[in-house]
Order: C-alpha cells, then sequence, then structure tokens
C-alpha cells in the first residue's frame, strides 16, 4: 500500500478518535453540570416504581408500590370533577401538603428542601391531553410539569416528579376523557382514580438497600467498642458481641448517632435517629364519563316534571275557584 494512503488512513482515524473523546468529555461535563444546576434532580425517583413493579405501580392489595420506599404516612389530598363530558379536557388537581419550615437529609448527608412527585392512575382511556387541547388559563395552572407515562402502552398512568415542593405542592394535571361513540373498549359510568402523591426522599431503594435518609439499628447485641468516623463521612460503629468476633455496622451521612463508646446494645436497637421528615400517601376517588344525551334526557325529565306540578298547581286553584263560585249560589 502507497505511503500516501498509509497518512491519509491515520489522519482520519486520529480525527474520529478525537471527535469521539470530544463527545465524551462534553457528555461528562453536561451531567456533571446539571447535578451542579439541579441538584433536586437526584433527591426522589418517583419512576423507581417501574423497577418494583413492571406490570402496574398498584398492587393487588389496593396499595402503590411507592409506598414500600417512602415509609413515613403523610397526607394526598386530589380533587376532579364529579362528571366529565366525553371528550373533553378537565383538571385533576393532586396536593401534597407539608411544613416548608423543615429540611431534609440529601444524598451527600447535608441538608436541603423537600422535593415532590406523584402518580396517577387513569381510568382505561384516559390520557393526558395534547398540547393543543389545553385551554390557555389551564395551561397557566399546569405551569412547566413534565408528565412521564408509566410505559408505551400505558398512557393512562402518569408519573411527575420530582419537582422542588417549594413551588409544586400543587399538581395539576390535564386529564382528557374518551369518547365512547368512538372508542368501543370504553363505556358510559363510573371510574376510579388512583392517585399517590410523596414528599422527600425515601428511605428504601429498590434494591432493598437503605438509603442514608433511614434510622440504622445494631445489627448485634453487644458492647460499642469503637466508633469511627471515615472522611467521606458517616460512621463505623465497632460492636463486640458476647462471644464470637467484633462486628462492624456502618452508617453513611445524615443520620445522627445517638449511641455512644462503652454503651450495650441490644440486636434490632436504634444506633441513628430517623431523619426522614417526608413520606407517601394515595388516595382513591371516583368520576363518572356522562353521556351528553343523558344530561339532555334528564333535564328534559325535569323540566316536564315540573311544568306538570306548576300545572296540577293551577288545576288545583281553578277548581277552588269554582267550587267557592257554587258555594256563593
Amino acid at each position: 500500500m502507497p505511503q500516501t494512503n498509509l497518512s491519509a488512513i491515520f489522519r482520519r482515524s486520529a480525527r474520529t478518535i478525537a471527535k469521539t473523546a470530544l463527545i465524551a468529555i462534553a457528555a461528562a461535563g453536561f451531567f456533571l453540570t446539571s447535578d451542579i444546576a439541579y441538584p433536586q434532580a437526584a433527591f426522589a425517583y418517583p419512576f423507581w416504581a417501574q423497577q418494583t413493579a413492571p406490570a402496574t405501580p398498584r398492587e393487588a392489595t389496593g396499595r402503590i408500590v411507592c409506598a414500600n420506599c417512602h415509609l413515613g404516612a403523610k397526607p394526598t389530598q386530589v380533587e376532579v370533577p364529579q362528571s366529565v363530558l366525553p371528550d373533553t379536557v378537565f383538571e385533576a388537581i393532586v396536593k401534597v401538603p407539608y411544613d416548608t419550615s423543615v429540611q431534609q437529609v440529601v444524598g451527600d448527608g447535608s441538608k436541603g428542601g423537600l422535593n415532590v412527585g406523584a402518580v396517577v392512575m387513569l381510568p382505561e382511556g384516559f390520557k393526558i391531553a395534547p398540547e393543543d387541547r389545553i385551554p390557555e388559563e389551564m395551561k397557566e395552572k399546569v405551569g412547566d410539569l413534565y408528565f412521564q407515562p408509566y410505559s408505551e402502552t400505558q398512557e393512562n398512568i402518569v408519573l411527575v416528579g420530582p419537582l422542588p415542593g417549594e413551588q409544586y405542592k400543587e399538581l395539576v394535571f390535564p386529564v382528557l376523557s374518551p369518547n365512547p361513540e368512538t372508542d368501543k373498549s370504553v363505556h358510559y359510568g363510573k371510574y376510579q382514580i388512583y392517585v399517590g402523591g410523596n414528599r422527600g426522599r425515601g428511605q428504601v431503594y429498590p434494591t432493598g438497600d437503605k438509603s442514608n435518609n433511614a434510622v440504622y439499628n445494631a445489627s448485634v447485641a453487644g458492647t460499642i467498642s469503637k466508633i469511627a468516623q471515615p472522611e467521606d463521612g458517616g460512621y463505623q460503629v465497632t460492636i463486640q458481641p458476647a462471644e464470637g468476633a467484633a462486628v462492624v455496622d456502618t452508617i453513611p451521612a445524615g443520620p445522627e448517632l445517638i449511641v455512644t463508646e462503652g454503651q450495650t446494645v441490644a440486636a434490632g436497637e436504634l444506633l441513628t435517629n430517623n431523619p426522614n421528615v417526608g413520606g407517601f400517601g394515595q388516595k382513591d376517588v371516583e368520576i363518572v364519563l356522562q353521556s351528553a344525551d343523558r344530561v339532555k334526557g334528564l333535564m328534559a325529565f325535569v323540566a316536564l316534571t315540573m311544568l306538570a306540578q306548576i300545572l296540577l298547581v293551577l288545576k288545583k286553584k281553578q277548581v277552588e275557584k269554582v267550587q267557592a263560585a257554587e258555594m256563593n249560589f
């Protein structure tokens, strides 16, 4: 092969390697800067419900799987219309109240504001309304919320979050109702909506491991012989049981230690406080997909009933006048 061809091949290979390296550096820089600029995104993971329950986030018991990781019980409020007409856009409002003065333990052990997230399980056929169907007034209420479908085939199950709790205590979902006239799989009637709302980080990862937002217990009974503090934070608590080798319990940065060296502890006894200030709550509500013809029929029935009552009253008055006139004679 000529020397010129070899040189050209080497130059092209060098350019390709250089471009690949630049792309890799840019991607790494993007992820690092995005973590610094938007730290809230690492505080909670509503989409982990997809890992713990790939088919549906609602277990057979009725519990939404978010409760498996967010162990604190907190209230969640939902507001939906009592009934809606087919092919209309309505608001489903999820409220996740909490005390904004409290702060949670974040991933590095420091304190930060709470974040919020929600899972909304709409009935089959219902889904988030397309952008062009949402009224301008409703768009202002929705804000910059990003609605993530649970899966490509389940548009009726929607995930939202994590979001800064100070800004999003109230989440507005613009929902489009189905039309049974065009979709024969949907029928008029009453349906259930299942909603879960969480605030703050979870205490357990989907793998079963504890996060640093959980309470830690002694793995064995014995005497605490040593408490060390690694450079990266947290504690290493060495427990010497009555028999056998010493056991070291590692506690990540975040929870506060409530034991001291020389203290005797039982198996399962608390070594730290409970740093969790958030929690999860779920709410089930009903909504009726109402037929416009049925509404018109009901209005016509009510109008006829009122008219019949008025005519009966007038007829009664007429009869009373005739009877009064006959009595005068």
